[in-house]
């Protein structure tokens, strides 16, 4: 079959499309024909070496896909550690749902990681349940017009959740803001600490998506309001989170990491947030931002789109 394959970990200049053999099916998976994958900044720094536990190469690149499972002939979305842009992937039954029949498979590929990432980090800040009485919660969201950004704002927007969102575009931020976020922060021309002490007047909010790493962590922590969490799921600086532990005492706060390949493999966690999901999209309140989809020969475009910081939304791989 035709897979992506990173025939080294240099970056995206070494994957290639080559021929791999068909996977072989383990006890609890199943074979599904794949049509599109989505792509992550994950994705990105496994073909760098900088994903824990990236196998030594050769290895075919991915982790989101859509397509056809081949023994029930349904439509399914799915997550995987590796292996999913390729024409056919062995997946694990509990890390597939279905596919929503008004989406297409684009849309599919793009939800898995980057919703279920999203409603988890609200969960995980105690934000799915509603609001005291007098207290609203807020939710700084860096890489706002991102994949994971954008189902936030969306998620947030259900949950009625005041958001602040940096990103390096006003175009971008003002994209956002038609799907419910309330204040963009150009980071370039602003200091989004800075911005959220203002608007907030002096109180921050109650938690902060932080996928960044460095000093932003450190800074996160700052915009917290007391008892707030900065919800750490990435280091795209590729720099290790650096701590405020003064802000962490003055606020009695948190760091709380996410990482999905965790969580995925937990049931107990995993099936009432896809309950939840499922049901938002059946009442067409969650849709995918796409922004741009390119086929599996130009895949090496897609990477360096996020790599520059260009997409907007979620960038996506034709594989059928």
């Amino acid at each position: 079959m035709k897979a992506l394959v990173i025939t080294s970990l240099s970056g995206p200049g070494s994957l290639a499309i080559q021929d791999f053999p068909e996977p072989t099916l383990k006890a609890g998976q199943t074979l599904v024909r794949v049509a599109a994958g989505g792509l992550n900044f994950a994705d990105f720094m496994t073909t760098q070496g900088g994903y824990p536990g990236t196998p030594a190469p050769p290895l075919i690149a991915g982790r989101e896909f859509a397509g056809l499972e081949q023994s029930s002939k349904r439509r399914v979305m799915g997550y995987i550690q590796w292996g999913a842009f390729a024409e056919k992937v062995a997946a694990y039954s509990n890390m597939l749902w279905p596919v929503p029949e008004h989406w297409s498979d684009e849309q599919a590929a793009a939800f898995p990681v980057n919703y279920f990432t999203a409603y988890l980090g609200y969960w995980q800040a105690g934000m799915t349940n509603p609001s005291a009485p007098g207290h609203t919660h807020r939710a700084l969201i860096h890489a706002v017009a991102g994949g994971v950004g954008t189902a936030a704002v969306q998620i947030g927007r259900i949950l009625g959740v005041e958001m602040y969102g940096t990103s390096s575009s006003d175009i971008k931020l003002a994209r956002v803001k038609e799907l419910g976020l309330q204040h963009g922060i150009n980071y370039k021309q602003q200091d989004y600490e800075e911005v959220v002490k203002n608007l907030t007047r002096g109180e921050g909010v109650d938690a902060v998506f932080e996928m960044l790493g460095g000093e932003h962590t450190a800074k996160s922590l700052r915009c917290l309001r007391d008892f707030g969490r900065v919800i750490q799921y990435g280091t795209a600086t590729g720099k290790p989170p650096q701590l405020d532990v003064r802000a962490l005492y003055a606020k009695s706060a948190s760091v709380q990491g996410l990482w999905l390949t965790y969580l995925s493999q937990k049931r107990e966690i995993m099936d009432p947030a896809w309950k939840q999901l499922s049901e938002w999209i059946a009442q067409r309140k969650l849709a995918p931002v796409i922004g741009q989809i390119f086929p599996l020969e130009r895949a090496v475009e897609g990477y360096k789109s996020l790599q520059e910081g260009k997409n907007y939304g979620k960038v996506v791989l034709k594989i059928e």
